[in-house]
């Protein structure tokens, strides 16, 4: 039936709406935060193109491939059980601690929850900025207005079939 077709075997591997985050900084903490964020921007790579011109040739130019630049995560409105981001950045200000680098892992997910879709993970993450929010009465949990991550390489790991 045309009318009717099924998509069953099509699988969206980047709903927007689910998604996890896991940082780890050795040193600190194995699990940074079990971080609930709304939020994520910035997962991005930018490859730098060089364009040469050939003597002769008017019709076509050669493209060649530059070097990679890389975005800076931004993730909004979290929630997280402990004071590991902030013990982070304290740790970053102390002497000789400038090594105190991140693996963070975003993890998108199916519409489940739990099904694990894909995840990017970037490596030697600093924090840039973390935002307390407007201070309200709260039960337990501590609140992350936005933290800014740079990273130094970005890979996707797709799931294992």
């Amino acid at each position: 039936d045309m009318a009717n077709p099924v998509h069953e075997t099509v699988q969206y591997p980047f709903t927007a709406f689910n998604f996890a985050v896991e940082i780890e900084v050795p040193g600190v903490t194995t699990q940074v935060c079990h971080a609930a964020f709304a939020e994520c921007d910035g997962i991005e790579m930018t490859m730098d193109v060089k364009t040469i011109r050939e003597g002769g040739n008017n019709h076509a130019a050669v493209r060649l491939t530059g070097p990679m630049t890389l975005g800076q995560v931004t993730l909004k409105r979290g929630m997280t059980a402990n004071f590991d981001l902030w013990d982070w950045l304290a740790s970053l200000q102390e002497e000789g601690n400038g090594k105190l680098r991140a693996t963070t892992k975003i993890v998108m997910l199916a519409e489940d929850g739990q099904t694990e879709r894909a995840r990017f993970v970037l490596d030697r993450c600093l924090p840039i900025k973390l935002k307390a929010p407007a201070l309200n009465a709260r039960d337990g949990m501590v609140a992350v207005e936005e933290l800014q991550l740079v990273y130094e390489s970005l890979r996707l790991v797709k799931p294992q079939k």
